[in-house]
């Protein structure tokens, strides 16, 4: 089982890459290729489990597009043949038709979601998140997280939004859908990492996406504890969201 990690050099912000430490830790049979700007990717000659790319600086942003464009239409082959995607933070924006600042477009995206990026870089939005993730169990599991970010993404996801949100906001402050999920391409503005918050989901995703039979967590007990304490704060009215 090989876990591709496009970029680590610059997409590494926020603890991201704990993301596939986490995995590593859950996994320890996979092998992690870490993908530099400079090297050709893994997942043009195969199919690796995962794919994973995590939040980057605005020119970080700018320089995996620079180095991404030219696998566009495997990327594309990639997400439509069911490969596993998990990106996290604005890293999502690289694949978005444009990004945009002040008014001004500052770049093409890879143009594979019909979305835009909208940045205001005087203005930092900061905020808890909790939301809804649809596993097809009785109940959803509940997602919790952190958003940082200096604008938000715009575009329709009700159809294929990643998380439905209960608490903060979601693909930007007018809708309630959180980031996007089209096959086996997970995309959210979350940070956090994301794994290590949400064992639940974590679970789930290597049974059900990467197909890991009984798949057992690393540090159980101890990160189902945090996740507990984590869900009943995050959920608590009293505990602040601020911008």
């Amino acid at each position: 089982m090989k876990i591709e990690v496009l970029f680590p050099e610059i997409c590494n912000l926020y603890g991201d890459l704990f993301n596939v430490n986490y995995l590593k830790d859950c996994l320890p049979e996979a092998e992690i290729v870490n993908t530099s700007l400079s090297d050709e990717p893994l997942f043009v000659t195969e199919k690796p489990a995962l794919i994973y790319m995590g939040t980057t600086t605005e020119r970080g942003q700018e320089l995996a597009i620079e180095a991404l464009s030219k696998y566009k239409d495997r990327l594309q082959q990639c997400i439509d043949e069911n490969v596993n995607f998990l990106i996290t933070g604005n890293a999502m924006e690289i694949f978005f038709e444009e990004i945009f600042e002040a008014g001004e477009k500052v770049c093409d995206g890879l143009g594979i979601l019909p979305f835009v990026a909208k940045r205001e870089k005087r203005n930092r939005f900061n905020s808890l998140y909790v939301g809804d993730f649809d596993a097809g169990l009785e109940e959803p599991l509940k997602i919790v997280g952190f958003k940082s970010l200096f604008g938000f993404a715009y575009g329709d996801n009700s159809n294929c939004a990643l998380f439905e949100t209960l608490r903060g906001d979601g693909l930007n402050k007018d809708v309630k859908g959180e980031g996007i999920r089209i096959n086996h391409f997970f995309a959210t503005h979350i940070t956090g990492p994301l794994l290590v918050l949400n064992p639940t989901f974590t679970k789930w995703y290597m049974e059900e996406m990467m197909g890991v039979e009984n798949a057992a967590l690393a540090f159980e007990d101890a990160a189902m504890d945090a996740y507990n304490l984590r869900v009943a704060e995050y959920t608590d009215p009293g505990t602040g969201i601020y911008y």
